[in-house]
């Protein structure tokens, strides 16, 4: 790979980060809850990520970047509010804006009339803000008219207006700045630099023009100006380098802190003298005049900047609205230090992690190999694996920690899914977001994307009403899904909400009736009816559309979930909504599992699922329809899973005294034994799919391999519950009077 191929390839893992953070600021601005610097900070992603583009000569990027960028400094400079059709607009720019950065990453196409739509709706919200009526030059009378030079040049007015409201206690200091060519070649422009600081006070500028030649010997994409400005304001220097981060290295930047006795003798630059320095004033005003004629060019009809193209002229400015002090003195003390990080190709990562579950293994064999030679266990040999399983234990965890990724992309993908569910219905709705600081392995949220896409859009679709139907039923006619990820027990818990009307339960047995996927004298339980939605095949939907309709998404929601060693469950009241509740583990990689056997095979149950072990006493055991065997457990009947029988090893155990009971929570909370022969070990398993080479089996979530080198299969504790169920009516009963309902 060239030199520039890298550079490229860095500027597109840059725009990730970037259409990330515009993403979660614009969601803030659409929330009502952002302030300047949030629209700032919109603004710098659009123009950084326009830059870029510039630099490579992507030229559709370029160009709806630069016409998103001038709608949103109408926004800044107050002449357009953000009202929420205005964001409608704007959340449609960022997906859109996504998709041209991803396709000119990977060569293929956009739908440019999807494009150009946009562009001329922010032609619309431009010319409302203003943007296209430059405010007429002031007459100037002959006294007031600035002497042109040789090359019959007038001074440029541009005015930010006076300072009257500065603070009394405000800095004032002395800022030089010098522009190079490379900083007009990507896409920077020095009158928004200027602007900006105008949001930290009034500042006072003049431009030496000492260094531009003759006319004939211009270099279009030089830079030949430098400027110094004296800036009187509360906010510190700090804050006056944050205006010019996005230029260090194409710019000289010098700041200094103006002592009283400089400040007192110095004369301000009033407009047409040039200072001791030689530097003819400038004031920042809404107009650029070159001649007796105003140059300023509408932003709209500027063309798309490129690598080649000179910066586009600002647009004109007015007052802005700047944060309050201690607002500003509140976003600094709540903003974390940045992290120093490091790009990883994601290939060494998999390695390291392939290689630590070699350890792990290792680590497993050498222990039994030391128990079955007899080893004692305070003898150096013992003490030293032990050190040895601690440090395999530190370094698995430190790894898997390198994998490990909040949720937040993916819950901030999951907004356009929103945005495109709920025009595709005609319904109004509102993603709210929780807990996406959540951390879980990359595996699991690169392949959770596609269900929870199937989710969303059902949750839309099926789960809300249209507006008039919500209004009738006394609710606001805006929807509300509610997206969440939270940890528990060492798993992520993901759930997807909606105060829509609830599952239609008669309705779904109808259906499933009618599509003859149940009898029609089946009796079911509300929690049954409810899984029916994950049936193959099963749909509400009356016709097929672009979302729903096809049979085709809950089912394969399901498989996807299990796929992942998950599960998944369903809690809905009418009128109110439903919520689906997934649940993953952290990674797939290594879990710590407890060994079992049963029927002289070795199994693993994840450690997470149990709650305690017992041995059961006679006085525990009972019956229920006869032959179906519950514990009376902390005051509650639990039923009984004889685990040997439910995987096929063995006939149903006739008694369980003297076996091993496991109990069971499932995440509804709903207790069930599992019964099983003896415990052999507690211990770190690497996990191995099944998925691929093999297929999915009922009741097994993975396998793993043992000290020995045998095989032994990880359990699914949900799955093998099911399972359970689909054994003959006393056993189904049994589940059920006692409260375990697992379809």
């Amino acid at each position: 790979m060239d030199a520039m191929a890298e550079i490229r390839e860095t500027f597109f893992l840059e725009c990730d980060d970037l259409l990330e953070a515009l993403e979660a600021d614009l969601n803030t601005m659409n929330d009502g809850e952002g302030d300047d610097e949030t629209v700032n900070a919109v603004f710098r992603a659009v123009h950084s990520i326009k830059g870029g583009a510039g630099a490579f000569a992507l030229e559709d990027l370029v160009r709806f970047a630069h016409k998103f960028e001038t709608t949103l400094d109408e926004v800044r400079a107050g002449r357009l509010e953000p009202t929420p059709d205005v964001m409608g607009v704007f959340l449609r720019c960022g997906d859109i804006l996504a998709d041209l950065v991803h396709a000119a990453r990977d060569e293929t196409d956009v739908d440019n009339a999807v494009v150009d739509g946009l562009l001329a709706e922010l032609e619309e919200l431009c010319n409302a803000g203003g943007a296209a009526a430059p405010a007429e030059p002031e007459p100037k009378g002959a006294d007031d008219e600035a002497p042109a030079d040789d090359l019959g040049f007038q001074p440029i007015s541009l005015d930010f207006g006076d300072d009257d409201d500065a603070d009394s206690g405000a800095t004032t200091f002395r800022i030089e700045f010098k522009a190079e060519k490379t900083l007009y070649a990507h896409g920077n422009e020095t009158a928004l630099l200027f602007r900006a600081l105008n949001d930290l006070g009034a500042p006072e500028i003049s431009c030496n023009t000492d260094n531009l030649p003759a006319l004939d010997e211009i270099d279009p994409e030089g830079a030949y100006l430098d400027w110094t400005i004296r800036l009187e304001t509360d906010q510190g220097e700090e804050a006056i380098r944050e205006v010019f981060e996005f230029v260090e290295g194409n710019c000289t930047l010098t700041i200094t802190e103006e002592t009283s006795e400089s400040s007192s003798s110095e004369t301000p630059p009033d407009g047409g003298e040039a200072d001791e320095m030689g530097f003819t004033p400038i004031a920042f005003d809404a107009e650029i005049s070159l001649g007796d004629e105003p140059a300023v060019a509408e932003a709209e009809d500027s063309p798309a900047p490129t690598s080649t193209d000179p910066a586009p002229t600002p647009t004109p400015a007015v007052e802005s609205k700047k944060p309050t002090t201690e607002k500003r003195a509140e976003k600094k003390q709540a903003a974390s230090p940045a992290k120093a990080t490091v790009r990883v190709d994601l290939d060494r990562v998999d390695r390291l992690i392939n290689l630590v579950g070699e350890l792990v293994i290792n680590q497993a064999m050498l222990s039994q190999s030391a128990q079955e030679s007899g080893a004692a266990a305070h003898s150096g040999v013992a003490d030293g694996l032990e050190e040895f399983k601690q440090l395999t234990r530190e370094i698995q965890e430190s790894v898997m920690a390198i994998r490990a990724q909040p949720v937040k992309p993916l819950f901030q993908r999951m907004s356009r899914i929103v945005r495109e569910a709920a025009s595709a219905t005609g319904k109004s709705v509102r993603l709210k977001t929780e807990g996406e600081s959540a951390e879980v392995d990359k595996t699991v949220i690169e392949r959770l994307s596609d269900p929870l896409t199937h989710m969303i859009r059902n949750a839309v679709d099926h789960g809300l009403e249209t507006p008039e139907k919500r209004e009738a039923a006394g609710k606001e006619n805006e929807g509300t899904v509610r997206l969440s990820a939270a940890h528990r027990a060492g798993r992520v818990v993901i759930e997807v909400a909606d105060d829509g009307a609830g599952i239609n339960r008669e309705r779904v047995k109808q259906i499933a009736i009618d599509k003859e996927l149940i009898p029609a004298d089946a009796e079911l339980s509300d929690s049954e009816i409810d899984n029916l939605l994950f049936m193959p095949g099963f749909s509400t939907a009356s016709s097929v559309s672009d979302l729903s309709g096809r049979g085709v998404g809950m089912d394969v929601v399901k498989r996807s979930i299990q796929a992942l060693g998950g599960r998944i469950s369903i809690a809905s009241e009418p009128g109110k909504g439903s919520t689906f509740t997934i649940s993953l583990p952290l990674t797939l990689a290594v879990l710590d599992g407890m060994v079992i056997r049963v029927a002289d095979q070795t199994l693993v149950v994840p450690l997470n699922d149990i709650v305690e072990t017992l041995k059961p006493s006679a006085d525990d055991m009972h019956e229920i329809c006869g032959d179906s065997p519950v514990i009376f457990v902390r005051d509650r009947f639990v039923p009984l899973v004889d685990v040997g029988h439910a995987l096929g090893y063995r006939d149903r155990l006739e008694n369980c005294l003297g076996k091993v009971i496991i109990l069971i929570e499932s995440e509804d909370g709903t207790l069930t034994a599992l019964v099983v022969d003896n415990i052999q070990d507690q211990r770190q398993v690497v996990i191995k799919g099944l998925e691929d080479n093999y297929g999915y089996v009922p009741g097994v979530a993975a396998a793993t391999i043992l000290g020995d080198g045998r095989i032994a299969l990880i359990l699914d504790p949900d799955s093998l519950l099911s399972t359970a169920i689909a054994a003959p009516p006393p056993i189904q009963a049994s589940l059920a009077a006692a409260g375990g309902a697992y379809v």
